[in-house]
Protein backbone atom coordinates (compact mmCIF):
# COMPACT_ATOMS: atom_id res chain seq x y z
CA UNK A 1 0.00 0.00 0.00
CA UNK A 2 1.22 2.64 -1.22
CA UNK A 3 1.82 6.49 1.44
CA UNK A 4 1.16 9.93 1.54
CA UNK A 5 3.69 12.15 -0.20
CA UNK A 6 5.37 13.66 2.36
CA UNK A 7 6.29 17.26 2.87
CA UNK A 8 10.04 17.47 1.91
CA UNK A 9 9.01 15.62 -0.87
CA UNK A 10 5.94 18.06 -1.98
CA UNK A 11 8.23 20.99 -1.88
CA UNK A 12 10.74 19.35 -4.01
CA UNK A 13 7.41 18.47 -6.64
CA UNK A 14 6.96 22.20 -6.59
CA UNK A 15 10.70 23.38 -6.71
CA UNK A 16 10.67 21.30 -9.68
CA UNK A 17 7.27 22.64 -11.55
CA UNK A 18 9.00 26.20 -10.46
CA UNK A 19 11.84 25.69 -12.85
CA UNK A 20 9.34 26.06 -16.21
CA UNK A 21 7.77 28.97 -17.65
CA UNK A 22 4.98 26.72 -17.97
CA UNK A 23 4.58 24.71 -15.11
CA UNK A 24 3.20 21.83 -16.37
CA UNK A 25 5.92 21.09 -18.61
CA UNK A 26 8.09 19.91 -15.38
CA UNK A 27 5.71 17.15 -15.41
CA UNK A 28 8.52 14.48 -16.52
CA UNK A 29 10.59 15.22 -13.96
CA UNK A 30 7.99 15.08 -10.94
CA UNK A 31 7.01 11.78 -12.18
CA UNK A 32 10.57 10.43 -11.71
CA UNK A 33 10.83 12.22 -8.16
CA UNK A 34 7.82 10.70 -7.63
CA UNK A 35 8.83 6.96 -8.13
CA UNK A 36 12.52 7.90 -6.19
CA UNK A 37 10.36 8.45 -3.15
CA UNK A 38 7.72 5.99 -3.55
CA UNK A 39 9.18 3.26 -6.13
CA UNK A 40 6.42 3.69 -8.42
CA UNK A 41 3.95 5.93 -9.54
CA UNK A 42 1.33 6.19 -7.20
CA UNK A 43 -2.20 7.37 -6.91
CA UNK A 44 -1.02 9.95 -4.38
CA UNK A 45 1.93 11.23 -6.42
CA UNK A 46 -0.70 11.51 -9.50
CA UNK A 47 -2.62 13.45 -7.46
CA UNK A 48 -0.06 15.49 -5.95
CA UNK A 49 1.14 16.28 -9.53
CA UNK A 50 -1.92 17.56 -10.23
CA UNK A 51 -2.89 19.69 -7.14
CA UNK A 52 0.41 21.36 -7.92
CA UNK A 53 0.43 21.74 -11.85
CA UNK A 54 -3.34 22.86 -11.81
CA UNK A 55 -4.13 19.74 -14.20
CA UNK A 56 -6.08 16.76 -13.94
CA UNK A 57 -5.24 13.13 -12.29
CA UNK A 58 -6.59 11.65 -15.86
CA UNK A 59 -3.84 14.40 -17.86
CA UNK A 60 -1.08 12.71 -15.01
CA UNK A 61 -2.41 9.45 -15.32
CA UNK A 62 -2.26 9.84 -19.37
CA UNK A 63 1.29 10.47 -19.38
CA UNK A 64 2.55 8.07 -16.74
CA UNK A 65 1.09 5.27 -18.34
CA UNK A 66 2.23 6.40 -21.90
CA UNK A 67 6.03 6.30 -21.16
CA UNK A 68 7.69 2.95 -20.47
CA UNK A 69 10.20 4.60 -18.07
CA UNK A 70 7.15 5.41 -15.20
CA UNK A 71 5.88 2.35 -13.52
CA UNK A 72 2.82 1.67 -11.92
CA UNK A 73 4.11 -1.35 -9.42
CA UNK A 74 7.09 -1.63 -7.40
CA UNK A 75 10.63 -2.58 -9.27
CA UNK A 76 13.74 -3.85 -8.08
CA UNK A 77 16.46 -1.72 -6.23
CA UNK A 78 18.13 -2.60 -9.78
CA UNK A 79 16.19 -2.68 -12.68
CA UNK A 80 17.83 -4.51 -15.26
CA UNK A 81 16.96 -3.97 -18.84
CA UNK A 82 17.66 -5.88 -22.06
CA UNK A 83 17.79 -5.02 -25.51
CA UNK A 84 16.56 -7.54 -28.15
CA UNK A 85 15.75 -5.04 -31.05
CA UNK A 86 17.60 -6.06 -34.65
CA UNK A 87 21.71 -5.85 -33.88
CA UNK A 88 20.97 -7.10 -30.13
CA UNK A 89 19.24 -10.11 -31.13
CA UNK A 90 21.51 -10.76 -34.11
CA UNK A 91 24.50 -10.40 -31.39
CA UNK A 92 22.64 -12.96 -28.83
CA UNK A 93 20.35 -10.58 -26.93
CA UNK A 94 17.44 -12.80 -27.11
CA UNK A 95 19.75 -15.49 -25.64
CA UNK A 96 20.65 -12.93 -23.05
CA UNK A 97 16.99 -12.23 -22.46
CA UNK A 98 15.78 -16.54 -22.22
CA UNK A 99 18.87 -16.93 -19.40
CA UNK A 100 18.12 -14.15 -17.12
CA UNK A 101 14.26 -14.75 -17.12
CA UNK A 102 15.18 -18.84 -16.28
CA UNK A 103 18.03 -17.27 -13.53
CA UNK A 104 15.71 -14.94 -12.21
CA UNK A 105 12.19 -17.12 -12.47
CA UNK A 106 10.56 -13.95 -14.10
CA UNK A 107 8.62 -12.83 -16.89
CA UNK A 108 8.58 -9.19 -18.69
CA UNK A 109 8.59 -6.24 -16.32
CA UNK A 110 9.00 -8.31 -13.02
CA UNK A 111 11.10 -8.66 -9.59
CA UNK A 112 12.86 -11.70 -8.85
CA UNK A 113 12.18 -13.24 -5.67
CA UNK A 114 14.77 -12.64 -3.07
CA UNK A 115 17.09 -15.78 -2.19
CA UNK A 116 18.70 -16.32 0.89
CA UNK A 117 21.46 -14.11 1.15
CA UNK A 118 20.13 -11.53 -0.83
CA UNK A 119 20.43 -7.58 0.32
CA UNK A 120 19.06 -6.49 -3.00
CA UNK A 121 16.92 -7.41 -5.22
CA UNK A 122 16.29 -7.00 -9.08
CA UNK A 123 13.63 -6.68 -11.72
CA UNK A 124 14.11 -7.29 -15.55
CA UNK A 125 12.74 -5.90 -18.41
CA UNK A 126 12.61 -6.81 -22.09
CA UNK A 127 13.75 -2.95 -24.07
CA UNK A 128 13.52 -1.54 -26.71
CA UNK A 129 17.17 0.08 -28.84
CA UNK A 130 19.42 1.53 -26.25
CA UNK A 131 21.10 3.13 -28.95
CA UNK A 132 24.69 1.47 -28.43
CA UNK A 133 24.14 -0.78 -31.34
CA UNK A 134 28.21 -0.65 -31.94
CA UNK A 135 28.65 -2.51 -28.58
CA UNK A 136 25.67 -5.10 -29.02
CA UNK A 137 24.44 -7.28 -27.24
CA UNK A 138 23.51 -4.24 -24.61
CA UNK A 139 22.07 -4.47 -21.29
CA UNK A 140 21.23 -1.54 -18.94
CA UNK A 141 21.09 -1.47 -15.02
CA UNK A 142 19.16 1.65 -13.64
CA UNK A 143 19.69 3.62 -17.23
CA UNK A 144 23.39 2.88 -17.38
CA UNK A 145 25.03 0.62 -20.04
CA UNK A 146 26.09 -2.92 -19.57
CA UNK A 147 28.61 -3.14 -22.96
CA UNK A 148 29.47 -6.54 -25.21
CA UNK A 149 26.94 -8.25 -22.95
CA UNK A 150 27.00 -12.72 -22.65
CA UNK A 151 23.91 -14.93 -20.91
CA UNK A 152 27.08 -15.88 -18.58
CA UNK A 153 28.22 -12.45 -17.92
CA UNK A 154 24.71 -10.99 -17.70
CA UNK A 155 24.26 -13.80 -14.67
CA UNK A 156 26.94 -13.09 -12.87
CA UNK A 157 25.92 -9.51 -12.97
CA UNK A 158 22.60 -9.48 -11.47
CA UNK A 159 24.46 -12.01 -8.92
CA UNK A 160 26.51 -9.31 -7.75
CA UNK A 161 23.76 -6.62 -7.86
CA UNK A 162 21.78 -9.05 -5.67
CA UNK A 163 24.76 -9.67 -3.73
CA UNK A 164 25.27 -5.81 -2.78
CA UNK A 165 28.60 -5.91 -4.86
CA UNK A 166 29.93 -2.36 -6.38
CA UNK A 167 28.92 -2.86 -9.81
CA UNK A 168 30.36 0.13 -12.78
CA UNK A 169 28.53 0.74 -15.65
CA UNK A 170 31.21 0.33 -18.91
CA UNK A 171 30.88 3.75 -19.83
CA UNK A 172 29.59 5.78 -16.62
CA UNK A 173 29.67 5.76 -12.80
CA UNK A 174 29.43 3.14 -10.57
CA UNK A 175 25.85 2.06 -10.11
CA UNK A 176 23.27 3.31 -7.62
CA UNK A 177 20.18 2.42 -6.97
CA UNK A 178 17.04 2.56 -9.16
CA UNK A 179 15.28 4.72 -6.90
CA UNK A 180 18.66 7.14 -6.56
CA UNK A 181 18.72 7.08 -10.27
CA UNK A 182 15.17 7.94 -10.70
CA UNK A 183 16.03 11.55 -8.60
CA UNK A 184 18.90 11.91 -10.71
CA UNK A 185 16.72 12.20 -13.90
CA UNK A 186 14.18 14.50 -11.80
CA UNK A 187 17.00 16.62 -11.99
CA UNK A 188 18.39 16.87 -8.61
CA UNK A 189 22.60 16.10 -9.05
CA UNK A 190 23.94 13.24 -7.40
CA UNK A 191 27.38 14.05 -8.30
CA UNK A 192 28.30 11.39 -10.49
CA UNK A 193 28.28 12.60 -13.83
CA UNK A 194 31.76 12.78 -14.38
CA UNK A 195 32.92 9.48 -12.90
CA UNK A 196 34.43 6.85 -15.21
CA UNK A 197 34.42 7.39 -19.09
CA UNK A 198 31.90 8.94 -21.46
CA UNK A 199 32.27 7.02 -24.67
CA UNK A 200 34.36 3.84 -25.60
CA UNK A 201 36.75 3.20 -28.46
CA UNK A 202 33.72 2.00 -30.71
CA UNK A 203 32.07 4.99 -30.30
CA UNK A 204 35.20 7.15 -31.27
CA UNK A 205 36.06 5.58 -34.62
CA UNK A 206 34.17 8.05 -36.83
CA UNK A 207 36.58 10.86 -35.03
CA UNK A 208 39.75 8.52 -35.02
CA UNK A 209 39.03 8.55 -38.99
CA UNK A 210 38.17 11.81 -39.56
CA UNK A 211 40.95 13.35 -38.02
CA UNK A 212 43.37 10.89 -39.53
CA UNK A 213 41.88 12.48 -43.03
CA UNK A 214 41.50 15.86 -42.31
CA UNK A 215 37.82 16.19 -42.41
CA UNK A 216 35.51 18.69 -40.22
CA UNK A 217 32.01 19.34 -39.92
CA UNK A 218 30.96 22.52 -42.32
CA UNK A 219 30.89 25.76 -40.80
CA UNK A 220 27.49 26.97 -39.90
CA UNK A 221 27.59 29.77 -42.68
CA UNK A 222 28.60 27.14 -45.10
CA UNK A 223 25.41 25.08 -44.90
CA UNK A 224 23.52 28.23 -44.80
CA UNK A 225 22.62 28.85 -41.08
CA UNK A 226 23.95 32.41 -40.21
CA UNK A 227 25.15 31.21 -36.49
CA UNK A 228 22.22 33.59 -35.11
CA UNK A 229 20.12 32.40 -32.44
CA UNK A 230 16.05 34.12 -32.93
CA UNK A 231 15.18 36.00 -29.53
CA UNK A 232 11.85 35.37 -29.36
CA UNK A 233 9.44 32.86 -30.93
CA UNK A 234 8.03 35.08 -33.47
CA UNK A 235 11.55 36.18 -34.23
CA UNK A 236 11.89 32.24 -35.02
CA UNK A 237 9.09 31.98 -37.00
CA UNK A 238 9.88 34.28 -39.63
CA UNK A 239 13.15 32.71 -39.84
CA UNK A 240 11.53 29.34 -40.77
CA UNK A 241 9.44 31.30 -43.22
CA UNK A 242 12.04 33.10 -44.67
CA UNK A 243 14.05 30.02 -45.03
CA UNK A 244 11.06 27.97 -46.46
CA UNK A 245 10.79 31.22 -49.02
CA UNK A 246 13.82 30.95 -50.30
CA UNK A 247 14.04 27.47 -50.74
CA UNK A 248 10.82 27.03 -52.61
CA UNK A 249 12.05 30.11 -54.59
CA UNK A 250 15.43 28.01 -55.34
CA UNK A 251 13.58 24.86 -56.67
CA UNK A 252 10.85 27.20 -58.89
CA UNK A 253 14.10 28.78 -60.56
CA UNK A 254 15.47 25.13 -60.76
CA UNK A 255 12.25 23.57 -62.89
CA UNK A 256 12.47 27.08 -65.03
Amino acid sequence: MSQAIDEKTWAELEEIAARYPEKRSGLLPMLHLVQAAQGRVTPEGIEACADILGISAADVSGVATFYTMYKRRPVGDFHVGVCTNTLCAVMGGDAILERLQDHLGVGNDETAPSREGDVRTVSLEHVECNAACDYAPVMMVNWEFMDNMTPESAVQLVDDLRAGKEVSSTRGPRVCTWREAERVLAGFDDGLADEGPGAGPASLVGLEVARENGWSAPSPRASGDTGQVAASKEGAAEEADTARAESETKQEEGKA
